[in-house]
């Protein structure tokens, strides 16, 4: 029997599929060289345009290995020289969690603080400087660290008091301290207490506080904050959800999701010019929608301007912009509606996609 392989399809310029090409895109899956499902624990991916992008897979002995883009360095290997196949991350061998942003990565370690490496133009690495790493930093005055995941140029870590820290880039709030002033060490965001989960899009950010109350602060010029309005908010404000324990939630470019109740029901809002929120129009939205016909979401991804969904049946459906291929469906036609990926995998149990690129993950 075949070993199964980490899959991925989309927008390849940088080398982020990892298949050892350079080939502009696939519209569908392309086996990532080196990597059996096995020993994947957890893929990211990162990328800050159309055509950049990077990828991140954790590994059963707990090193990372990362592809594609490195110009600031968010490869991680000593290097400014972009690859596209995988190699490892230098001086990591206790990693728990991994993130990609823009053009900087993450890593939780077993110890429970984070190092961060690529691009620090606004402090997203965390380390006190602006200066970009190539190697892995430590990232300041965090420990008790359980969850990490990373924006287009700035950072979040959940602790596990339930607070919400954050550092990099903030011009639209995302950081959430109520002001517009970007760090360079991390911050705790304003009056979160109880999370228990956190997502990052490309600049705002969603937090789960208890079974069902979703938080959301930054950029909302597209409604993806679903307060109703189209202000970007400095600390966080109420999503209006409605009623409903929520199970998932994920944050694209600039829209969002939630899943919710006893069914997996899907939610989307925010900004829906190429069909990204899945309700069959390319209508913003500023609260949440259904997106019908699509139930038992076990994961979700948000891309630049696609979704991609994991079912409990272990198969994957995919929607929004394909101008790369990034739905995986052998075509480059835009979907307002989920069409099913082509993975070539049975079993998929994780999925990745960069909040601010255009190419996805399945493993």
């Amino acid at each position: 029997m075949q070993e199964k392989r980490l899959k991925a399809w989309g927008n390849n310029r940088a080398g982020q599929l990892g298949d050892g090409t350079w080939t502009d895109f696939r519209t569908t899956a392309t086996t990532v060289l080196g990597l059996t499902s096995a020993e994947v624990v957890k893929i990211a991916a990162g990328g800050a345009g159309p055509a950049a992008g990077h990828g991140l897979a954790l590994l059963t002995d707990r090193t990372v290995q990362s592809w594609g883009a490195n110009g600031s360095g968010q490869l991680g290997d000593g290097s400014v020289f972009s690859h596209n196949a995988p190699g490892q991350v230098v001086n990591l061998s206790t990693a728990s969690d991994i993130a990609a942003g823009g053009a900087h990565s993450l890593a939780l370690l077993a110890d429970r603080t984070v190092v961060a490496w690529g691009k620090n133009n606004y402090g997203q690495l965390g380390n006190g400087t602006t200066m970009d790493s190539s190697v892995p930093v430590r990232v300041e005055g965090l420990n008790k660290v359980i969850a990490i995941v990373a924006g287009l140029n700035h950072s979040l870590a959940l602790r596990e008091d339930g607070t919400v820290w954050a550092w990099g880039y903030n011009i639209s709030g995302q950081l959430g301290d109520g002001t517009s002033a970007s760090r360079n060490v991390p911050a705790p965001v304003t009056g979160l207490t109880g999370v228990t989960r956190i997502a990052a899009g490309a600049n705002h950010n969603l937090a789960l506080a208890g079974d069902n109350a979703v938080k959301a602060w930054g950029h909302n010029a597209t409604g993806q904050l679903g307060d109703g309005s189209t202000i970007n908010r400095y600390t966080p404000v109420d999503t209006e959800l409605g009623s409903g324990v929520v199970s998932q939630i994920a944050a694209g470019g600039n829209h969002s999701h939630a899943v919710t109740g006893s069914d997996n029901t899907l939610l989307a809002w925010g900004q829906n010019t190429s069909g990204q929120l899945g309700d069959g129009t390319t209508d913003n939205r500023n609260k949440p929608v259904p997106v019908p016909g699509l139930t038992g979401v076990q994961q979700l991804e948000g891309g630049r301007e696609h979704t991609i969904a994991l079912l409990g049946d272990n198969t994957v459906r995919s929607w929004g912009a394909n101008g790369s291929g990034q739905l995986g469906d052998g075509t480059t036609n835009d979907s307002s509606t989920p069409v099913t990926t082509l993975t070539a995998l049975t079993g998929v149990d994780k999925i990745a996609a960069p909040a601010a690129g255009d190419f996805s993950f399945a493993n």
